[in-house]
């Protein structure tokens, strides 16, 4: 007997913005930026982020008196310090017990990431909610039935924001939160001291490629001397927060529709999450380059624009010689006619 088998491949990609590098549960922009893509052969099972372009290697040039001068720099900054942000919440009977867990949870995790060498000072705890929680009780009379809403306790919502400054030391951050049932990552916000100091050097950077640009001109003939020259900048800062992406790969092949000769038994979709840097395709200029862990991106952008400036019209020096000529009358009547010079 023949049989025959069908293989049924099904590849799914789903992108969408997630939220930093430890991805927490807080999913802000996941159902606003769901973007489908297409498997492509040959790249594997992740989505194409920056997909290549294709060169134009025949493109016209436009030559214009307007020189444009446009440089772009950006350095790659390994983050000095991070901040996860847990939730938790608790509920009891009473609100002497519920703080009194709540307090025993975090006091327990303090004293686990203390041995960890993480300071006390750098856990601090946030209360977001402390309120009754009600029950509906039914009360059935004759001829109604009332629902009332009766206190049976309280819930206390809590963050707590623990600072550190190693990533190695995040593993024990979430063994100690889960060890206390705290499985709730909200987010991890990446910090930079030096920023004005990154920027400075950025700006020396841009200074340098302007001025390697305007002797390059000035080989070709162009003064800038000569050149009105408008001037825009921009500067910007992206955390690993905002280039994480996220898909959904697999094969569904069923080996048990194989031996069963049954049909096709679908696998659980788990999401998978990256990290993708921003690309530097589109900078003259980039510090740093080799990225080995998600870092801070900062960069800077100017745009200068040299036109001629407007030829002077000289206008012609016109000289006026007046002579002047005198009659000298005698009271002879004789007339004398003398001419003075007025140089």
């Amino acid at each position: 007997m023949k049989y025959t088998y069908i293989l049924l491949g099904f590849i799914f990609f789903i992108s969408e913005a997630t939220v930093a590098q430890h991805k927490g549960n807080y999913n802000q922009q996941e159902l606003e930026n769901v973007v489908s893509r297409k498997n492509i052969s040959g790249f594997g099972n992740a989505q194409i982020y920056n997909p290549v372009v294709q060169q134009q290697l025949n493109l016209a040039l436009q030559p214009s008196t307007t020189l444009t001068v446009d440089l772009k720099a950006l350095k790659n900054v390994e983050a000095t310090s991070f901040t996860a942000v847990f939730s938790l919440s608790q509920i009891g009977e009473t609100a002497e017990e519920t703080n009194d867990l709540v307090n025993g949870r975090i006091d327990a995790v303090k004293t686990l990431l203390i041995s960890e060498g993480i300071s006390e000072k750098d856990i601090v705890i946030d209360v977001i909610s402390f309120v009754p929680v009600y029950d509906i009780e039914i009360e059935k009379k004759i001829f109604s039935t009332k629902y009332n809403e009766v206190p049976k306790g309280f819930e206390l919502q809590q963050n707590i924001h623990i600072r550190f400054t190693k990533t190695s030391q995040f593993k024990a951050i979430l063994t100690a939160c889960a060890k206390n049932e705290i499985y709730n990552l909200v987010k991890v916000d990446y910090f930079i001291e030096n920023i004005a100091e990154i920027y400075n050097e950025l700006q020396n950077g841009l200074i340098k490629l302007i001025n390697e640009k305007k002797e390059y001109y000035k080989l070709l003939g162009f003064d800038l001397n000569n050149y009105d020259v408008a001037l825009a900048d921009n500067k910007y800062c992206f955390f690993p927060k905002d280039f994480y992406q996220s898909y959904q790969a697999f094969n569904s092949i069923s080996f048990e529709a194989i031996k069963k000769k049954k049909g096709l038994t679908t696998a659980k979709k788990q999401t998978s999450y990256y990290y993708e840097a921003l690309s530097f395709s589109d900078y003259d200029l980039v510090l740093n380059p080799a990225i080995l862990e998600p870092v801070i991106q900062v960069g800077m952008d100017i745009k200068l624009i040299y036109t001629p400036k407007p030829i002077e019209k000289i206008e012609p020096i016109v000289k006026t010689e007046i002579k002047s000529i005198y009659y000298v009358v005698s009271p002879d009547g004789n007339i004398d006619i003398k001419q003075l010079n007025t140089n």
